[in-house]
Order: C-alpha cells, then sequence, then structure tokens
C-alpha cells in the first residue's frame, strides 16, 4: 500500500478513536447525571438509630423490635366494590331483611361503603408480620407489658399450644397500646401505634383493587382461612381448601402481598386504632382518618379476617367491631411506624 494511502488511514483510524471517546464520555456524563437525579429524587427517612430507609426496605429499628417495611406514599380506593361480597344474606345494616338473597341482588354491606379516593399523606412503615408471641413476651419480660394471654386454640381434639413465631392472640386493643407505648420507650420516640384502618387497608391491598391483594380468590396456600365457613357461605364443596382451625406461624405460607407484608389476609384479625363507625367517613386523606382515630370511642375496627372465618371475611374491605376490651383467639394487632415528610 502506498505511504500516502497508509497515513490517511492512520489519520481516520485517530480521529474514529476521538470521537469514540468522546461518545464514551458523554454517554457515561448523562449515565451519571441521571443516576445522580434519581438519588436526589429517592425519599429517605431516618430512624432513631440513625439508619436511613427507603419505601419498600426492610428493617428493624432496635433489636427486639418487630420487622417492618418502608411503604411508599399514594392514593387507592378504599372499601368494597358493589357486589363484591359473596355473602347471599340480608343481614347487615338498619335495612337488612333478614332473608336470603335473589340470585341477581347486588350485595351492598352498608358498613364497607362508601367506596372512596383516599390519599396516603403521612408516610409510615407496616410491620410485616402480625406480632408474635415472641415479641409479645419480651414485653412481659420487660414489664412494659403486664398481661399474659393464654397461646393456645381449643380444637376438636383439646387444646393446640402455639409457638413463638405464631401471631400473639387473647389480646385486647387496651393491650396492644401496652405494647406500642414499651416500643416508644425503646426507640426514645413516640413513632410506634396501631395503624388506622384506611393506613391498613392501603398497606394491605398494595396497589390493588381486587377482592384481595392476590386476586379476587384465594387459596389455601395463599391465606389461613376457614374452608367451612367458605362452603357454607358459597353453597358449594370447595375441596381444595383447608379447615386448618389454628393460626399458623407469621412466616408460613404464601401469605405475602407485593410490598411484602405477609397475612393481611386471613390467619388472625387485626386490630386498627379507628373507631366502629357504620359506615366509611368518607375523608379524603390518611391524615383525616389519623385524627379521627384519636377522638376515642367503644369499638375499634379490626381488619382481615382469621382462620375461624370464611374467605369473604378475609377481603380486605371487610370491618368488623370489637371491644376496646375484647380478647379472642383469633384476635391479634401489627404495628405501625410513622415517620415526618423532610425527615
Amino acid at each position: 500500500m502506498p505511504k500516502a494511502k497508509i497515513e490517511l488511514l492512520s489519520i481516520y483510524l485517530e480521529q474514529s478513536r476521538i470521537v469514540i471517546v468522546l461518545c464514551l464520555f458523554f454517554a457515561v456524563s448523562f449515565f451519571l447525571s441521571v443516576v445522580a437525579k434519581a438519588a436526589d429524587d429517592t425519599i429517605y427517612y431516618k430512624l432513631t438509630n440513625g439508619q436511613t430507609v427507603i419505601p419498600l426496605e426492610q428493617f428493624r429499628e432496635c433489636d427486639l423490635c418487630p420487622e417492618m417495611i418502608t411503604l411508599p406514599l399514594g392514593s387507592f380506593m378504599m372499601g368494597a366494590k358493589d357486589g363484591e361480597s359473596r355473602n347471599p344474606f340480608d343481614i347487615y345494616g338498619k335495612d337488612a331483611k333478614m332473608r336470603r338473597r335473589g340470585p341477581d341482588e347486588i350485595n351492598i354491606i352498608p358498613f364497607e361503603h362508601p367506596r372512596l379516593s383516599v390519599t396516603m399523606d403521612t408516610p409510615f412503615a407496616m410491620g410485616r408480620n402480625e406480632v408474635t408471641s415472641a415479641e409479645w413476651m419480651a414485653c412481659i419480660e420487660a414489664k412494659a407489658c403486664t398481661y399474659v394471654p393464654n397461646h393456645w386454640v381449643l380444637g376438636l381434639n383439646g387444646k393446640k399450644q402455639l409457638g413463638p413465631k405464631h401471631p400473639v392472640i387473647n389480646v385486647s386493643y387496651l393491650d396492644a397500646l401496652d405494647y406500642v407505648a414499651w416500643l416508644n420507650s425503646m426507640v426514645g420516640a413516640e413513632v410506634y401505634r396501631l395503624p388506622t384502618e384506611a393506613e391498613w387497608e392501603y398497606a394491605a391491598r398494595a396497589g390493588t383493587e381486587t377482592r384481595f391483594a392476590q386476586g379476587d380468590d384465594l387459596t389455601a396456600k395463599q391465606a389461613n382461612f376457614s374452608r367451612a365457613g367458605t362452603e357454607q357461605l358459597r353453597g358449594i364443596p370447595m375441596p381444595e381448601l383447608e379447615n386448618r382451625r389454628i393460626p399458623v406461624p407469621v412466616d408460613d405460607l404464601e401469605a405475602a402481598n407485593v410490598w411484602g407484608l405477609r397475612h393481611m389476609s386471613g390467619n388472625v384479625s387485626e386490630l386498627t386504632q379507628s373507631c366502629w363507625s357504620d359506615e366509611h367517613l368518607g375523608l379524603p386523606t390518611g391524615s383525616a382518618y389519623l385524627a379521627q382515630s384519636q377522638v376515642g370511642c367503644e369499638r375499634q375496627v379490626s381488619k382481615g379476617g382469621s382462620f375461624r372465618g370464611g374467605m369473604d371475611l378475609a377481603r380486605l374491605a371487610a370491618r368488623t367491631r370489637p371491644e376496646k376490651t375484647y380478647r379472642d383467639d383469633d384476635l391479634g394487632f401489627r404495628v405501625l411506624r410513622q415517620f415526618k415528610i423532610g425527615e
């Protein structure tokens, strides 16, 4: 090849290398700017132990604190759709006829309505699990909780003893307040409490609008509820379901929603901070529900259904109304950790 052509080729190759290096430089610079902007836009919350957490991150704020999951802010549709409940009996509300509904009648349970959009404007983390017996007994050992509940369920063959990883049962709303007060004393701030029913349902739905976070039906592997209760309500045999007749450990089954919260449907019914009302209050924000929950009441709202109830009672819109002092073997709770915006 002539010398002139070789020189021209060398110049061309050198220029090409320069162009490639410049392209790589600008590409890397752009990528780093995007990463930096994303980092600037990330929401962080600071814990009392100095740790920072971001939405959907799991954390444990102290050695004896329950495991928590930080939730993203957002809005959701609270309450039941018309006809969502498969209960065929007209037995709820002041206008109930105490009869079986016709096949074409739409079932509307008054206290699950009206369905409305609620914006969660107060950031929080929710307990990954129901509070366990082991966690409750740590509070007893610290002499912060005083009530030692029975940790067994009476079944067809007598008492069935539960273990440390089972949810604590036979505790009331007032008992649960002792536990959250102890958590707050451990971390040195008033940040733990029970969730309101709006916060509970927002966390349980995890962005879904179906009966359950897993869809419009549950399998026996996804939740712990009563086969017998479900069959009785539906009027059909459902051999694919199970009658466990006992709570399961909090880490059992494929019971987590997409945000990682376990057993939001079934296992044990969960106490909330909200006062019972005969229909939804129609408030627009999570902070409004929190303010309303602090007025004082005789009955609380509990959510999620239990191992004793059928699938219909495990719907995320379903509500029950235990008294403040009520204790039962299918009633427990999980805790919420509140953050401040800009914290």
